[in-house]
């Protein structure tokens, strides 16, 4: 009998939430097939099973949350039912014949087809749950197979509903409607968990302020002329990590119990990205390292992977510092929670072209974004935090400064 055990998914995982089997007791799986679906505090993980059999027990109840070595379910390898299989074989293979006589000997039934996994992120496939949708109904609009959450809501939408004859309908009661309920645990409940501690736990202090990014702009449509297409906000980061190096008192983690103030040498940036699964964020690692370039390509595929689902655990730990770039959402100001235990977040919001005074005093039109930068008061001071960003301001003012701090 071997037993499936909750395991270290991520570095420093104590923990996880059972949120849906994948099997039933009874059911026979084959190696590599998913079991269950657990939620840590950074992501929801399939278990899947090491070895073929039956699945004999389930120990643990979905919604419970146990630590990591607990045993979720018990499954009866193959080496075990082999003794009394293999003597069976030939008597199993003849009753096949018999009962599906277009099955010719040596062609495998419709019953040994291997197991299909159909792709979707896990919380397409609750949304399909909740909806009491069979998933391998729906078809899949992306070319790769992959399902999406569009693709359970159209698939709801062509559902056909019967309408109840008015005549049989009852008068609606007042003040008696059901109001609809969204189960309040996975990655949810996570986020709720960690931006309560943090809350609670750091005196956050936001201080607001404007870049002027004409300059980047016109750097950039000169870039794309040129064949070299970059994002913003990889020029971003980039400055961002010369703010740091500069400031390292905000690339740091207080040590209360120790008394100090940890001060970071890895750059690591956090980005806090938006996802059908919830608040994700995705590590660019050793950010000042690697080139604009680089950095660019790393978001735009951390991007990609945290919003197919698809992100590996070492892809969301060990950020000192975390970015927000919500100005595409429509955004014009905010005042983040940090991402504990780190110090500062720094969240960069809608660009808009607006009337400014340049340094000959003429009226021109420049490109113009807000900033907001919140820090932990009890590690740095608002002079701090004010020379930070008229630091990181400088830099994107004038990107050609970036090329003077490059490694």
């Amino acid at each position: 009998m071997l037993e499936i055990k909750l395991h270290d998914i991520g570095e420093g995982m104590t923990e996880g939430e059972v949120i849906h089997y994948l099997v039933k007791v009874g059911d026979t799986v084959t190696t590599d097939q998913p079991l269950v679906e657990v939620q840590t505090d950074k992501m929801v993980a399939e278990l899947t099973s090491p070895c073929a059999g039956i699945v004999k027990e389930i120990r643990i109840e979905v919604g419970e949350t146990v630590k990591v070595g607990t045993s979720l379910l018990s499954i009866e390898t193959n080496e075990v039912l082999a003794i009394g299989q293999k003597s069976q074989t030939e008597t199993k293979q003849s009753i096949e014949e018999n009962a599906n006589p277009t099955i010719k000997a040596g062609e495998k039934s419709s019953a040994s087809i291997p197991f299909h996994r159909v792709l979707a992120a896990p919380y397409t496939r609750k949304i399909a749950r909740d909806n009491n949708i069979n998933i391998e109904d729906v078809h899949a609009s992306d070319p790769s197979g992959r399902i999406t959450e569009d693709d359970i809501f159209r698939f709801l939408e062509g559902k056909k509903f019967t309408i109840e004859p008015i005549a049989d309908r009852k008068p609606a009661v007042a003040d008696q409607a059901i109001p609809d309920e969204i189960p309040f645990r996975g990655i949810r409940k996570k986020i709720a968990e960690k931006m309560t501690k943090s809350l609670f736990t750091i005196p956050h202090v936001t201080h607001f302020d404007e870049v002027n990014m004409t300059n980047l702009v016109k750097l950039r449509e000169q870039l794309k002329t040129a064949g070299e297409s970059v994002s913003v906000p990889a020029f971003l980061i980039k400055a961002l990590v010369i703010s740091l190096k500069d400031f390292p008192i905000f690339n740091a983690e207080l040590d209360e119990e120790n008394n100090r103030i940890l001060l970071k040498k890895n750059y690591h940036i956090g980005i806090a990205t938006n996802t059908d699964n919830g608040l994700l964020v995705p590590v660019v690692h050793d950010a000042d390292k690697k080139s604009i370039k680089e950095i660019n390509e790393d978001v735009k595929a951390l991007t990609a992977k945290a919003i197919a689902g698809k992100l590996q655990p070492f892809e969301m730990q060990n950020s000192t510092f975390t970015v927000s770039n919500v100005g595409p959402l429509g955004s014009t100001g905010a005042t983040p929670i940090i991402n504990y235990p780190e110090t500062g977040l720094i969240a960069f919001h809608k660009t808009k072209k607006q009337p400014i005074v340049n340094e000959h005093d003429e009226i021109v039109i420049g490109h113009i974004m807000t900033l907001s930068f919140v820090f932990d008061h009890r590690v740095a001071d608002g002079a701090t935090a004010v020379a930070f960003t008229n630091r990181f301001a400088s830099l994107i003012e004038q990107p050609h400064k970036l090329m003077m701090e490059m490694v």
